[in-house]
């Protein structure tokens, strides 16, 4: 039981990763002037972070870290979130 709420709390920070890496999209895309839309942020995120990934690899040759963070933080939400209920079952 323990284990299983160590894994749902690593999922949930990992899911407060995503919401500041997408508000930090957000920010970087407000600034090139990108027009986005803050109340449907997280319904848009993947479209603004694809966006933003389009963006800076069209600047610098790479896609920009925030991406790779994005992309990173709700996989392993998904994961540990999965891991932590298979252990209650």
């Amino acid at each position: 039981m323990i284990i299983s709420n160590i894994f749902i709390a690593l999922a949930i920070g990992c899911a407060m990763w995503n919401v500041v890496a997408s508000l930090m999209i957000y920010r970087a895309l407000k600034k090139q002037g990108y027009p986005v839309n803050f109340l449907l942020l997280r319904l848009l995120a993947p479209k603004y972070a694809f966006e933003y990934k389009k963006i800076t690899k069209s600047e610098t040759g790479r896609a920009g870290s925030l991406f790779y963070q994005w992309i990173f933080s709700i996989n392993m939400a998904l994961v540990f979130a999965l891991v932590g209920i298979l252990y209650r079952i």
